[in-house]
């Protein structure tokens, strides 16, 4: 599957200030399999460590961090030559090893020809809660999500469609196979990103294979919680986590402690968000009282929404059956909804922003602010249907005058008013 990551892995590998990478995300979004292809296309040999399967490599850093000492133990362990410029060297979950991870900056310091790429699905998990010395400064950082709707369409094969919607998007011109992309827009938030998940879409065509994927996904991130995690940590986490649906089903979709559980207070489950946050299971969408600059001097920790990082594995967790999503069901369109607002916090967050949402005094609400490159603030509405009727943006308009609005929705491409109409399935160009 290809990945846009990979550009940025070019650049790092031909950058003249290389420092170590650390390619960090939840887990099974593709960091392992990404990095060895890379690997395996750009150097003559890789040299593959897991710091979790074997305490054996983790033993070679724990004598000193001398790298040419440890990059002969590891040659040694991986039985070739591990070569300056030459040998992609791949430290995965390295959140297993403070050592390994502290041996990243006398890389940077003393052996700046080696490529190292360091992995980990729960590094901060693992920095937060064990205080781990993090090499700030020595190593670059990059953050691998699940495949966004435009990698989705090329692991289709359907390269095509994703450069006719992006010239649609800059122009803002109407795209003729409009419900083509609708459709294809249907199947992406059934199947989500998760690669294994579209795997199965590609090979069985039955969304049955794609849910029993992402059920073991789930169970998976479960199995991180009770691992990393003290057992009364892991319960708080497992509710807080499960809780995740229920908070998305209501009509006001700020989150709640008590649908946790009856007398839940913040205190208790402020750190097993956060464990989830720092895993990459869930993003928390903070609420700005202000549409000024910079955003983050107007968020509230009190208020926020919680969006689950993968669209798929929320229908997954729901037991969302494929025709409801594929066919209006009445019944389901409350929860459209819900389901369209966590596929665009998902979609902004991959593009390297930070959602938050706006609320005036309880009056109105704008579901997304985003504050791009140049310092402009733009509100970004979400409709599920053709319906782009919203008091509340014209409000936040008429306050904050923004260079545009975007509304994004079932509609087709365009630009009147000052709004620029996004179909669903084009929040990638966002």
């Amino acid at each position: 599957m290809e990945r846009k990551i990979v550009d940025e892995l070019i650049r790092w590998r031909k950058s003249s200030n290389r420092m170590p990478l650390i390619i960090h995300g939840a887990r099974q979004v593709g960091k392992t399999y990404t990095a060895l292809s890379f690997g395996k296309e750009f150097y003559k040999n890789t040299a593959y460590f897991n710091l979790e399967d074997t305490t054996e490599v983790s033993n070679i850093f724990e004598r000193d961090l001398n790298p040419e000492r440890i990059i002969r133990e590891l040659s040694a362990k991986s039985g070739q030559s591990i070569l300056k410029e030459d040998t992609l060297i791949i430290l995965d979950e390295i959140q297993a090893c403070e050592r390994a991870l502290t041996s990243l900056k006398y890389f940077c310091e003393n052996a700046p020809d080696y490529h190292v790429i360091a992995a980990g699905s729960l590094l901060g998990v693992a920095i937060n809660r064990e205080k781990y010395s993090f090499p700030v400064g020595k190593v670059s950082i990059l953050a691998l999500y699940p495949l966004d709707f435009e990698e989705y369409l090329w692991a289709l094969d359907k390269q095509g469609i994703a450069e006719l919607i992006r010239n649609s998007f800059n122009r803002n011109e109407s795209l003729s196979l409009h419900e083509t992309a609708i459709d294809l827009y249907k199947s992406y938030i059934l199947t989500g990103g998760m690669p294994q998940a579209v795997l199965e879409y590609l090979r069985e065509k039955d969304y049955n294979f794609v849910m029993a994927a992402q059920k073991n996904i789930n169970d998976a991130y479960i199995a991180d919680m009770a691992k990393y995690a003290t057992p009364n940590e892991t319960t708080k986490i497992m509710a807080a986590f499960n809780s995740v649906p229920a908070q998305l089903a209501k009509d006001n979709r700020k989150f709640q402690y008590k649908i946790i559980k009856t007398g839940a207070r913040a205190y208790e489950y402020e750190t097993p968000l956060d464990w989830l946050k720092a895993s990459g299971v869930i993003i928390k969408c903070h609420k700005v009282t202000e549409g000024k600059l910079p955003l983050s001097a107007f968020s509230s920790n009190d208020f926020f929404k919680v969006y689950m990082g993968d669209t798929g594995l929320l229908c997954s967790k729901f037991g969302i059956p494929s025709n409801a999503i594929l066919s209006d069901i009445p019944l389901f369109n409350s929860f459209k909804g819900a389901l369209a607002e966590n596929y665009v916090a998902s979609a902004l967050t991959t593009n390297g922003y930070t959602p938050y949402y706006w609320e005036s005094q309880g009056k109105a609400e704008v579901d997304f602010l985003i504050q791009d490159n140049e310092g402009n603030i733009i509100p970004i509405e979400v409709k599920s249907s053709d319906n782009v009727r919203s008091k509340s943006l014209n409000q936040y308009v008429a306050k904050y005058n923004p260079k545009y609005s975007v509304r994004i929705s079932a509609k087709n491409f365009g630009f009147e008013n000052g709004i620029k109409s996004v179909p669903l399935y084009a929040v990638f160009c966002i």
